[in-house]
């Protein structure tokens, strides 16, 4: 069996099993005893150990590749004079899909009316998060150190740090190139990592859904049906529908081949619900299965999990008129608009901060003029649409980094066609080489 499916049917397998715990543990034939050894012993013992043990180990392959791959790309491109472009079209795309992605959220919500018979039955509360002022997001972006940047995985930072540290490379001549060589070893140094832990996958995603959903069950998806198949069905709209036109009529690709090559990722994203966790398999797929530059996707892949939440935009669109419809509130044109540009220009603005979801939506919220506190009403089931909407970003990150390096001619058309690609020696996936100065 393919390492896909076993990754995938490690996930089937971890929801069906953690369900199937959920509904023992809430039974009344079942004894304390039972409980206590699932919950402590199972669920919040080798399950929750396993589980956090991979997130870790994803997570420290984060900074390093980011880096490695980051200073390869920019200095490939230091004397092409095409960063600029790339990054005004990577940026663009971004903030294009996330407009796109909250439209279709409005549009839709409105339609279904998804809040209109729900009563005011929850008792959970959201205290929002104040948002950091405007000016110091964008300071921020700057390192004033870099290696405090490495330290804490700040992405804008680092990214910011390896793209200068990448042009003064092809700039500095004999230095240069024996730097950018050691960094070309790096990269697939940190590559070979990630085939590593991409073997012991099914294990963590197995561990990871089990303990979720034998916390939480299908009551949560219940008590809110409208709501959560709402965002769903608008994910799924977005993630199939939309990337797949943009696909086909910007780049002149086949969606199904995006479909069969993002399906691993898919399993990452699912399960670890972050972005930022699934970045090295999504590298690693868009570099090696889809045939992007490195040039290309070592710039549009982190800089997409640190800033495209096109999933987020989703959530952000249909709880706002949910709520809007659960307090009895009519939202004018005006108030629509002004969702699309916050959710929109919020994706950057607060791409640093944690819980970037809720903290956005509250500041979508309090923009038109609805009550913060209705955001209470849907946490009970953010945390499984949080996995699906993060599937979502990732969909956007590969996208976006295909299209964007055809346009570019950062493409080998060849290795996107080869359903074996990612099994290909590393030496024979496209390779960047170091310009003259």
């Amino acid at each position: 069996m393919s390492l896909t499916n076993r990754i995938l049917l490690s996930m089937v397998a971890g929801i069906l099993v953690g369900s199937l715990l959920n509904l023992l543990m809430n039974s009344s034939g079942m004894s304390d005893t039972f409980r206590m050894i699932v919950d402590d012993y199972l669920v919040n013992g080798i399950l929750d150990l396993v589980g956090r043990i991979f997130v870790a180990s994803l997570k420290l392959l984060v900074v390093p590749l980011v880096l490695v791959s980051l200073i390869c790309g920019s200095s490939s491109l230091g004397d092409s004079a095409r960063m600029g472009p790339i990054a005004v079209k990577t940026l663009g795309f971004y903030l294009a899909t996330t407009a796109i992605a909250v439209s279709l959220a409005l549009g839709i919500a409105f339609l279904v009316a998804p809040g209109s018979h729900v009563e005011l039955t929850s008792d959970a509360v959201y205290i929002a998060t104040e948002p950091p002022p405007l000016i110091d997001v964008l300071v921020a972006i700057f390192p004033a150190n870099p290696f405090a940047a490495l330290s804490e995985g700040n992405m804008l930072q680092i990214i910011v740090f390896a793209l200068l540290f990448g042009y003064a490379i092809s700039h500095a001549g004999e230095p240069g190139r024996r730097i950018a060589s050691f960094f070309r070893d790096m990269e697939a140094i940190v590559m070979k990592m990630v085939g590593i832990m991409m073997e012991m996958a099914p294990y963590g995603v197995f561990a990871l859904l089990t303990k979720l959903f034998s916390e939480m069950g299908i009551t949560a998806i219940l008590d809110l049906a409208a709501y959560f198949l709402t965002v769903l069905a608008v994910l799924m709209i977005h993630a199939l529908g939309v990337y797949s036109v943009l696909l086909k009529f910007l780049a002149g690709l086949s969606p199904m081949v995006m479909i069969n090559k993002m399906r691993a990722v898919w399993a990452f994203a699912f399960s670890t619900a972050s972005s930022a966790a699934t970045l090295p398999i999504t590298l690693r797929t868009v570099e090696r299965k889809m045939g992007v530059h490195n040039s290309v996707a070592g710039f549009t892949v982190p800089l997409g999990a640190t800033i495209n939440m096109d999933g987020t935009a989703i959530m952000q669109g249909v709880a706002t008129v949910f709520i809007a419809q659960v307090y009895g509130v009519d939202l004018s044109m005006g108030a629509y608009i002004t969702v699309v540009l916050t959710a929109t220009l919020a994706s950057i603005g607060t791409a640093a901060v944690p819980g970037v979801g809720l903290i956005t939506l509250a500041m979508v919220l309090e923009q038109v003029g609805l009550p913060v506190e209705g955001i209470g009403l849907i946490i009970g089931v953010d945390r499984l649409l949080d996995m699906v909407r993060t599937s979502v970003n990732v969909t956007g990150d590969a996208t976006v980094s295909v299209i964007v390096a055809k346009s570019e001619g950062k493409f080998d058309e060849q290795v996107w066609l080869n359903p074996n690609a990612d099994l290909e020696p590393a030496d024979q996936r496209i390779e960047t080489e170091m310009p003259t100065a």
